[in-house]
């Protein structure tokens, strides 16, 4: 039997949906705004680490698909999908007051100068945390995806899906801008800023606001399910495709192979800047931590500028397609990563500000666009399993993206002995990569491959490569 889903979700309830994924861009901000910043620009950690352990989210993707699949087929407690979102959420919410307390002993301890040789400990508890973090994030964000579409019926899942994924990034905006006012500024050339108890301050603070949104956004928003009712939801028959045969495919026919490379590119260098931003701002031009938290928060209310606008105009003019679209967010994200490596190599700190602008609009930009050609090029029939492939697809570059970042700051600091080169260096390779995508996108016949689906499907899949 499947189980019914509600008669109307009003926009009430879906805003208050929404404040789910409010939490989910604190948490980001906490992880890849906050604590990377403080872990490289201000206790002088290496790049390299800090990236790969927080891009364990993005390579754990596959636990998602896992945990979306348990859901479906059973009931735990009376519950599909709350027991895993409740579950995953809970570990998010222990591991950040985790992770705030080891980093504090870390600025107790003097950072890398003060600890070198000792902190092994502390490393291992922080893998630990941030490992219990990205479990929690894999296995609580594709059922909470499909907590939305068993809420909504199915003409009101695009708007949901829509409405989740603004919140996502207002939670960027807000969490960027509120956690900046919790972070002292310091005396210029002050190498460590933080007391262990500011830290832990911090992060708990943090953890208590993601907590009380996911709390407010979840209670009562799914039916206790009945003894002996069937946990199996309908449409996802598609799961039974095998994955394999879908691969052979995508790699069997050259516009899928293109595509799929532009998928793989341009993500893995649109976030190749998402560890080193804010140490960047630290490190080349001296800002305090207060300060560049808030690039977050600068970003993403261009992004949410950007795509409402574009897709408010691409409804009006039709030649604003899917791909024109991804040419233009594309092509703003290189010019962003040439003012950027600009900004570095000459030091100009006026060209930040610009840079962080550029930046939202064109990830704005750039995800309507995009998204919408992750339909397009899903042959129909077989949408569900092609939209899975293609997200996790661009999840797995997101990862590899950002720990890129670290490791090729690292490596640009070792050769050239100079941070701003280093991260120049960093920006312009991501320049010449976003051109590579630009390149491969022209590759891929997009109208021989589109196939008729509903908007609804591409919101799913827009908010669950994003959480």
């Amino acid at each position: 039997m499947t189980p019914p889903s509600q008669p109307n979700l009003s926009v009430g309830r879906n805003l208050k949906i929404g404040l789910f994924h409010l939490g989910s861009g604190i948490a980001d901000v906490i992880a890849t705004g906050v604590w990377n910043r403080v872990m490289i620009s201000d206790l002088g950690y290496a790049a390299t680490p800090v990236g790969l352990l927080v891009s364990l989210r993005y390579f754990l993707a596959p636990l998602s698909v896992w945990a979306g699949r348990m859901s479906d087929q059973r009931v735990i407690g009376g519950y599909r999908r709350l027991f895993w979102i409740w579950l995953g959420r809970g570990m998010m919410v222990v591991s950040s007051i985790l992770l705030g307390w080891i980093t504090g002993l870390l600025t107790a301890g003097g950072g890398a100068a003060g600890m070198a040789g000792q902190d092994l400990p502390h490393w291992i508890g922080i893998g630990l945390a941030l490992l219990m973090f990205s479990v929690g994030s894999a296995i609580s964000g594709s059922t909470f995806l499909a907590l939305i579409y068993d809420r909504a019926p199915e003409h009101q899942r695009g708007r949901a899906i829509g409405i989740v994924w603004t919140f996502l990034m207002a939670g960027y905006a807000v969490g960027g801008f509120a956690l900046s006012r919790l972070l002292p500024s310091h005396a210029e050339g002050q190498a460590i800023q933080f007391t262990p108890e500011t830290i832990l301050n911090l992060f708990v603070i943090a953890s208590l606001m993601m907590a009380g949104l996911w709390f407010i956004s979840l209670v009562g928003e799914e039916r206790r399910a009945q003894p002996g009712e069937a946990a199996r939801v309908s449409g996802q028959q598609e799961y039974t495709t095998s994955a394999v045969a879908d691969l052979r495919l995508a790699l069997s026919l050259r516009p899928m192979r293109f595509f799929m490379i532009y998928l793989a590119v341009s993500m893995f260098f649109a976030f190749s800047q998402d560890l080193i931003l804010e140490p960047f701002g630290g490190q080349v031009f001296g800002m305090d931590a207060s300060i560049t938290t808030r690039f977050t928060g600068y970003w993403a209310s261009m992004a949410i500028v950007g795509t409402v606008a574009f897709i408010f105009l691409s409804r009006r003019f039709k030649s604003l397609t899917n791909t024109v679209l991804s040419y233009a967010g594309a092509g703003l994200l290189l010019l962003t990563f040439a003012l950027f490596a600009y900004a570095a190599f000459t030091q100009q700190r006026p060209l930040v500000t610009p840079g962080l602008i550029l930046l939202g609009l064109g990830l704005g930009i750039w995800n309507v666009g995009t998204l919408g050609l992750m339909m397009d090029m899903s042959p129909a029939g077989r949408a569900g399993t092609f939209l899975g492939f293609w997200t996790l697809v661009v999840t797995l570059a997101r990862g590899g993206g950002v720990a890129s970042g670290g490791i090729l700051r690292d490596l640009g600091l070792s050769l050239t002995g100079s941070v701003p080169a280093a991260y120049g260096i960093v920006f312009a390779l991501g320049v010449i990569g976003l051109g590579l995508s630009i390149y491969a996108l022209r590759q891929a016949n997009i109208k021989a491959f589109k196939a008729q689906q509903t908007q609804p499907e591409t919101a799913a899949v827009l908010a669950g490569a994003m959480d």
